[in-house]
C-alpha cells in the first residue's frame, strides 16, 4: 500500500525540502525588496483653465494646455470676469502626462482621483448634499502631433463633501473649503502615449445644475499607475513561476491516476488547488503590452478570487476529511455548510465587482460610490460577504480544534502501544500539525506583511541599501502561496514505497506479508484520523494493495 510522500519521508527529508522551499521564499522577497522599484506612482496635475469662446459647445473642441496648440488661457476666476466669460465657457484642460514625458503599456492601468479647490463667499456657499456635474470628454493619441482621437465623453456626477473650519465671516471670504477627494477615472490598460482631459462645469440654473456648489478655483488630479519597472519584475516572476506549478501539477495527477483507486476527495482538491494557482500564474499580462485591453483588471480580479475560493474550500476539507465521520467522508456534499459561505462571499464580491469595474470597461469615469442607491448596494455586497468570512473562520476554527482535539486524544494512548506502532503515530501527528502551523505562517506572514506596507512609507534605508517593502509585499507573498501550493502537491503526491519496506524512522514495520501489512496500517490510521484519505485501506486490504 502507498501512501503521502509526507509519511513516507523522513524528517531530515522533509527539514531539506522545507529549508530549499524557504530559500526560494527569501528570494521572492529579495526580488521584490532589492530588484523592483514601488509598484506604482502617484503624479500630482493642476489643471489649465481654457476659455472656449464659441456659441455651439456640442462640437468637440481638444483644447491643449500647453504645447504650439495650446489654448487661451486665463490664470484665475476673476479674470473671467472683466473678459466677460461665462462660467459655460471655461474648460479645465489636464494634458497626460506631464510636458517632455509619455506614457507606457508597461504602465498597465491608470487611476485618477480628483481635488476640488473650492473658495467660501458669503453668496456663493456650498449647499447641503451639494453635488458637481462635470462634462468630461477624454481623448488619445500617439504623436505629439497627431489630431486627438475621442475615447470617452459622460457627464460626471460627484457628491461634494466639505467642510469648512472658519467661521462664516466677511473676513474669511477666499478661503478654501476642506473637501474629501473624489473618485474619478480608472482604465484598465494604457496602450496610448500622450491622454487629454477636458473638464467642463456647465452651469444651469433653471435645473439646479451646478448651483449652490461654491466658487471652484482649481481642479487638481492626481495620477496613479503601475510601475514599468515593477511589471516587468512581476512578468518575469509569472512567466517563472507557471512552469513550474503546472509541471508540478502533471507529476501530482500522474501518481494519482497510477494507483489502483479512484482519487479521493482531498487528492482533488489539492489538484484543483493547483490549477487555480496556474490559472493565476499564466503570463496573459504579456499580451497587453500590444493590445488594448481594458478587461485586464476585472480578469485578474476573477482569477484571484477563484484562487481565494479554492484555497478556503481546501483548509476546510483538509482538516474535515481528519475529523469526520466514516459516512461523511470523501463527499463534498458532506462539507456544504462550511463552503456554502465561501460560495456566497464568493458571488457577491463578484457581482461587486462587475457593478464597479464591469461598467468602467465602457465609461472609465464610473464609480458605485458616486450615487446612494449604488454606495447601499455595494455595502450590502460587502456586509454579506464579511458575514460569510466570518462564518467560514468560526467553521474552519472549530474544525481545527476538533482535529487537534482528536490528536490529543490519540496522544494519551500512546505509551501502551508498540515502539513501532507509537513511532508511526508521532510521525504522523507530527507532519498533520506541521501542515496546519506552516498554513498559519502563511496567512500571518499576508496580515502582517499587508500592514507593514501599509504604515511604512513604502521604502526603507540600510546604509546605501533601499529596499522597497511594498515591491517585496508583492512579490514575496505572490511567491510564498505558489511555494505553499507547490509544498501541498509534493508532499500529498501517492508515495510508490510499500509499507513492508523502511519507513520514515528506519525500521521494519512489525507485519510479514503484504496483506499483513495491509492489515496493519488500516487498523493504525482507522486508530488515529478516520480519514477518506486512506479509507481506501478497508476496502483493499484483502486484495494487498
Amino acid at each position: 500500500m502507498a501512501g503521502a510522500i509526507i509519511e513516507n519521508m523522513s524528517t531530515k527529508k522533509l527539514c531539506i525540502v522545507g529549508g530549499i522551499l524557504l530559500v526560494f521564499q527569501i528570494i521572492a522577497f529579495l526580488v521584490g525588496g532589492l530588484i523592483a522599484p514601488g509598484p506604482t506612482t502617484a503624479v500630482s496635475y493642476l489643471s489649465v483653465k481654457c476659455v472656449d469662446a464659441r456659441k455651439n459647445h456640442h462640437k468637440t473642441k481638444w483644447l491643449m494646455p500647453w504645447g504650439p496648440n495650446q489654448c487661451d488661457k486665463i490664470r484665475d476666476i476673476e479674470e473671467a470676469i472683466p473678459r466677460e466669460i461665462e462660467a459655460n465657457d471655461i474648460v479645465f484642460s489636464v494634458h497626460i502626462p506631464l510636458p517632455s514625458m509619455e506614457m507606457s503599456p508597461w504602465f498597465q492601468f491608470m487611476l485618477f482621483i480628483l481635488q476640488l479647490d473650492i473658495a467660501f463667499k458669503l453668496n456663493n456657499q456650498i449647499r447641503e448634499n451639494a453635488e458637481v456635474s462635470m462634462d468630461v470628454s477624454l481623448a488619445y493619441r500617439d504623436d505629439a502631433f497627431a489630431e486627438w482621437t475621442e475615447m470617452a465623453h459622460e457627464r460626471v456626477p460627484r457628491k461634494l463633501k466639505c467642510t469648512f473650519t472658519a467661521p462664516k465671516t466677511p473676513e474669511h471670504e477666499g478661503r478654501y473649503y476642506e473637501c474629501d477627494v473624489l473618485p474619478f477615472m480608472e482604465i484598465g490598460s494604457v496602450a496610448h502615449k500622450f491622454y487629454l482631459l477636458n473638464i467642463r462645469l456647465p452651469v444651469n440654473e433653471k435645473k439646479k445644475i451646478n448651483v449652490g456648489i461654491g466658487e471652484i478655483k482649481d481642479i487638481r488630479l492626481v495620477g496613479i499607475h503601475q510601475n514599468g519597472g515593477f511589471t516587468k519584475v512581476w512578468f518575469a516572476m509569472k512567466t517563472f513561476l507557471t512552469p513550474s506549478i503546472f509541471i508540478i501539477m502533471v507529476w501530482y495527477w500522474r501518481r494519482i491516476t497510477m494507483m489502483s483507486r479512484p482519487p479521493v476527495l482531498l487528492e482533488k482538491v489539492i489538484f484543483a488547488l493547483g490549477i487555480s494557482m496556474t490559472f493565476i500564474n499564466i503570463p496573459v499580462e504579456w499580451f497587453s503590452i500590444g493590445f488594448d485591453w481594458t478587461w485586464m483588471l476585472l480578469f485578474g480580479d476573477i482569477r484571484q478570487g477563484i484562487f481565494y475560493a479554492m484555497l478556503l474550500s481546501f483548509w476546510i476539507i483538509f482538516c474535515g476529511e481528519h475529523m469526520m465521520d466514516q459516512h461523511e467522508r470523501n463527499h463534498i456534499a458532506g462539507y456544504w455548510k462550511q463552503v456554502g459561505p465561501i460560495a456566497v462571499g464568493s458571488f457577491c464580491l463578484f457581482i461587486f465587482d462587475m457593478c464597479e469595474r464591469g461598467v468602467q470597461l465602457t465609461n472609465p469615469f464610473y464609480s458605485i460610490w458616486t450615487t446612494d442607491v449604488g454606495t447601499e448596494l455595494a455595502m450590502a455586497f460587502i456586509i454579506v460577504a464579511g458575514i460569510c468570512l466570518c462564518l467560514y473562520f468560526l467553521f474552519l476554527c472549530f474544525m481545527v480544534f476538533q482535529v487537534f482535539r482528536n490528536i490529543s486524544g490519540k496522544q494519551s494512548s500512546l505509551p501502551a502501544m508498540s515502539k513501532v506502532r507509537r513511532l508511526h503515530y508521532e510521525g504522523l501527528i507530527f507532519r498533520f500539525k506541521f501542515l496546519m502551523l506552516i498554513t498559519l505562517a502563511c496567512a500571518a506572514m499576508t496580515v502582517i506583511f499587508f500592514i507593514v506596507s501599509q504604515v511604512t512609507e513604502g521604502h526603507w534605508k540600510w546604509g546605501g541599501v533601499t529596499v522597497q517593502v511594498n515591491s517585496a509585499f508583492f512579490t514575496g507573498i505572490y511567491g510564498m502561496w505558489n511555494l505553499y501550493v507547490f509544498a501541498l502537491m509534493f508532499l500529498y503526491a501517492p508515495s510508490h514505497k510499500n509499507y513492508g519496506e523502511d519507513q520514515s524512522n528506519g525500521m521494519q514495520l512489525p507485519c510479514k506479508s503484504r496483506e499483513d501489512c495491509a492489515l496493519f496500517v488500516s487498523e493504525l490510521y482507522q486508530e488515529l484520523f478516520s480519514t477518506s484519505k486512506y479509507s481506501f485501506i478497508n476496502d483493499n486490504a484483502a486484495s494487498g494493495i
